[in-house]
């Protein structure tokens, strides 16, 4: 198949088990909860359209572009990774969105493993993933069908009507985290994640660390 691409770039990961860790992210194009178009914006399920801060529309994005090959793509975002002065290290990509399991086939993940990356995903869990070794980060959306059940991390965003936490306490997670609702009232929700964390400590707050630090 061929891929499309909206950025590949160098970064730190801001939020969740994996906080602070060096990766290159791996951003596709699209998005099956709504379309990234801005007239848009009232249209995806629960309102997460409204919320949404990600660029996903097209390719023309630092890096980005059409892929024709597992191969070429992987090849792309092996030169991101510092292998000279991390000879020891892991590589590590971060397959993100949009929503990247629209696009994250078999013949990709193993590509990538091939190429001695360790592969992060995050989805809004509404599709199944391929068969091998990742690390799943489920990100629940309110009114859209939740069919990834297990994984490594489910990081909610909060507060979401009709995604409370409790909806989610009893699926098979390694990690749970709540990622306060940014915007206007996003120290009302900062708060109110932190409270229902001391409150229910099976969930953890997780905070977007690389908006305080101005990085992508």
């Amino acid at each position: 198949m061929t891929y499309a691409v909206k950025e590949i770039f160098y970064t730190l990961q801001g939020e969740g088990a994996n906080s602070g860790r060096p990766a290159v992210f791996l951003r596709f194009s699209g998005c099956n909860l709504w379309t990234g178009l801005e007239r848009d914006r009232d249209k995806g399920p629960g309102g997460c359209s409204r919320w949404c801060d990600t660029d996903f529309v097209g390719t023309d994005g630092t890096g980005g572009g059409k892929f024709r090959t597992a191969a070429e793509l992987v090849e792309a975002v092996a030169r991101h990774w510092p292998r000279e002065a991390a000879k020891h290290v892991t590589p590590f990509v971060v397959c993100t969105g949009g929503e990247p399991l629209l696009q994250l086939d078999s013949a990709l993940l193993s590509a990538f493993e091939a190429a001695g990356f360790a592969v992060s995903v995050e989805t809004n869990g509404t599709l199944e993933p391929p068969q091998g070794s990742l690390w799943l980060t489920v990100s629940p959306k309110a009114n859209a069908p939740l069919r990834v059940l297990r994984g490594n991390e489910l990081k909610l965003v909060f507060p979401q009507a009709g995604a409370e936490p409790e909806r989610f306490a009893e699926l098979d997670f390694q990690h749970f985290f709540l990622q306060p609702l940014d915007g206007p009232e996003a120290a009302r929700h900062t708060q109110a994640a932190l409270q229902y964390c001391l409150d229910h400590p099976q969930w953890r707050l997780s905070l977007q660390t690389h908006k305080w630090l101005n990085i992508r």
